[in-house]
């Protein structure tokens, strides 16, 4: 419901809060459910940006809430936080990003969810084809690499690689 100052203006609370306020680290962990220490670190790895005070005190600018967030959910799914700053490359830190800035990172987000889903999908198959069949069978496994004949091909899983 709009509250009324004493001149009979009237605000709501998306107006509430000017674009460019700043929000103290227990703020921005309050909103975010993230917490001080991992906002630290974000910033070291240059996620999301902070401005001092005079007293060396962070504060956020309030577009950093989305950042934050997306990370939050980012880290829940399990996304390394190297993607998210892929993702993350070509949006401001020192700016209000714009709607266009947002929707290039989401479409580049998108295509790297999309390969990671495909590899997921893949790795599923090969499980479900592996522990459905019921050989038991580490000489009959498809998955199985007789005689370490990809270790030619280098190092690590080449049958499940989502490149393959």
């Amino acid at each position: 419901m709009p509250q009324h100052d004493e001149i009979g203006s009237s605000e709501t609370s998306a107006t509430r809060h000017a674009p460019d306020e700043l929000l103290t680290v227990g703020e921005m962990s309050r909103r975010t459910g993230v917490a001080p220490s991992a906002l630290r670190f974000y910033e070291e790895l240059g996620l999301i940006a902070s401005h001092r005070t005079g007293g060396n005190q962070r504060r956020y600018p309030r577009h950093m809430l989305r950042r934050v967030s997306l990370i939050a959910v980012a880290k829940r799914l399990g996304i390394p936080l190297s993607d998210v700053q892929s993702a993350f490359e070509n949006v401001p830190l020192d700016s209000t990003p714009s709607h266009d800035d947002w929707q290039r990172a989401s479409r580049r987000w998108k295509r790297q969810l999309e390969e990671r889903r495909l590899g997921i999908e893949r790795l599923e198959q090969e499980l479900t084809g592996c522990i459905g069949c019921g050989c038991l069978s580490m000489k009959a496994c498809g998955l199985l690499n007789p005689d370490d004949a990809l270790g030619d091909d280098g190092a690590g899983p080449r049958r499940l690689d989502a490149s393959a």
